[in-house]
């Protein structure tokens, strides 16, 4: 059964499938970061969080405390980007995507996030 975009089970199983991953893990070594995901959708804004420590991720719907970045998108940008069909730098850089507080956190992040598509390839997801 397929798992529905942004959702609770979605977001547990990208959890399960990025601790998994060898090359996630390698590309988070020490690092730390709480990442708010805003995606704008007719229905209003859906938020979905990644927090990055201790080598391991936990993805989650809702708010996180203190996020060191919030970044939003519409719909079709989030999908464009964990399809890896748009890259953050090119969503950024063409204005898709907007990003409030640590925007340097992010930068250092971009090897992690190189690691989610291959990390994610086997999930079956409706979006």
């Amino acid at each position: 059964m397929a798992l529905k975009f942004l959702s609770e089970e979605w977001a547990k199983e990208v959890t399960e499938a990025l601790n998994a991953s060898d090359a996630f893990k390698q590309a988070a070594g020490t690092q730390t970061a709480k990442i708010q995901n805003v995606v704008t959708t007719p229905e209003g804004e859906s938020k979905t969080y990644l927090k990055v420590e201790g080598g391991q991720a936990e993805a989650g719907v809702g708010d996180i405390d203190a996020p060191d970045a919030t970044i939003t998108q519409d719909y079709e940008t989030a999908v464009a980007l964990w399809k890896n069909e748009l890259t953050a730098t090119a969503a950024y850089m063409s204005g898709k995507i907007k990003v409030s507080g640590d925007l340097m956190k992010l930068m250092q992040m971009q090897g992690i996030f190189g690691t989610l598509p291959a990390a994610i390839s086997s999930l079956d997801v409706e979006y």
